[in-house]
């Protein structure tokens, strides 16, 4: 019956893991369930608490690397400080405009958007030219989006690492 259990687990891991794609806390989600499952079935010791922690630590990780993304990204195109920082901002914000906009992937593309815009309204209000405020924009958004490509490659490596240590022996 626990490899049933086991199964189940995996199968609904994946689902988070789809989840992620639509910038939803699917890494998290994985992390909880799983954790909840040790906890139940703790007894059979299915997961030890090594790999309990390793798969918390990824998760939060990958919420850093997309969290400074954006930043990131203005920062080695050029833009100052205040830029990067706005870069943040406006991805959360964009984010959350982008998932009433667009029901799929809307999410993803309005915190790019919303990075990009930010770092570039900055910019122009600290007197840099057009053309520096569009390349520091251009880096925020790519930045961002290379952010969250990076989370759901980590949620892929959570996932395995979950899945191999429910039937490694």
């Amino acid at each position: 019956m626990l490899y049933f259990w086991l199964t189940l687990l995996v199968i609904l891991n994946a689902f988070w893991l789809v989840l992620v794609l639509f910038a939803l806390p699917g890494n998290w989600l994985i992390v909880i369930t799983t954790s909840l499952f040790a906890w139940w079935q703790r007894e059979n010791n299915v997961f030890s608490i090594y790999t309990l922690i390793a798969i918390a630590v990824l998760a939060l990780l990958a919420e850093l690397v997309e969290f400074f993304a954006g930043a990131g990204g203005a920062r080695k195109a050029g833009a100052g400080w205040l830029a990067a920082v706005a870069a943040v901002f406006g991805a959360i914000a964009g984010a959350i405009a982008g998932t009433f906009v667009l029901p799929l992937f809307g999410t993803i593309i309005g915190a790019c958007l919303g990075a990009g815009m930010s770092a570039y309204v900055v910019e122009l209000a600290l007197g840099k030219s057009s053309d520096a405020s569009i390349r520091a924009s251009i880096g925020a958004s790519a930045g961002h989006f290379f952010g969250s490509i990076a989370k759901i490659a980590v949620g892929l490596v959570i996932w395995l690492i979950v899945a191999v240590a429910a039937f490694w022996p």
